[in-house]
């Protein structure tokens, strides 16, 4: 683990994105509420939060902070399920991490959401898009995947 004992703590703020792309007709299942295992964006969206505050157990090396406000969000377009990720926390290190699981184990669980009706579902483009806060300060990705 990297030592950061001497890090001071200050308020830390990332934002995290990954795409599903998924046929027409699964993204109409899912907003009329008609896939098999139920309400996808609501298991996606509580799954990515509990994936944030479990990421150190999933991440070798990286550090247990404490998480003051985790959302997900989903937003779906005619082809994709758009998924981000807000995590804030005030610590001495950065919550990257954190944001990027859980806006992965969304992705991951809304594509079990829909396997069974959309066998070619593809999660894409998982990348940290903000983070804020600590030493180096604010950073914001210049191009989004979309």
């Amino acid at each position: 683990m990297v030592d950061i004992s001497t890090k001071a703590s200050t308020v830390r703020r990332a934002r995290a994105r990954a795409t599903v792309r998924l046929a027409p007709s699964t993204v109409t299942l899912i907003t009329s509420a008609m896939l098999p295992k139920g309400n996808a964006i609501e298991a996606a969206r509580l799954a990515g939060i509990l994936a944030a505050k479990r990421t150190p157990e999933l991440i070798p090396l990286c550090h247990p902070i404490p998480l003051d406000w985790v959302d997900v969000s989903i937003e779906l377009s005619h082809d994709c399920a758009h998924i981000e990720a807000e995590v804030k926390t005030y610590a001495p290190t950065g919550a990257e991490m954190e944001a990027l699981t859980a806006a992965a184990v969304a992705a991951l669980t809304l594509y079990d959401m829909v396997k069974a009706v959309d066998r070619e579902a593809v999660i894409t483009d998982i990348c940290l898009v903000e983070k804020s806060g600590g030493k180096s300060g604010h950073w914001k990705r210049q191009e989004v995947p979309e």
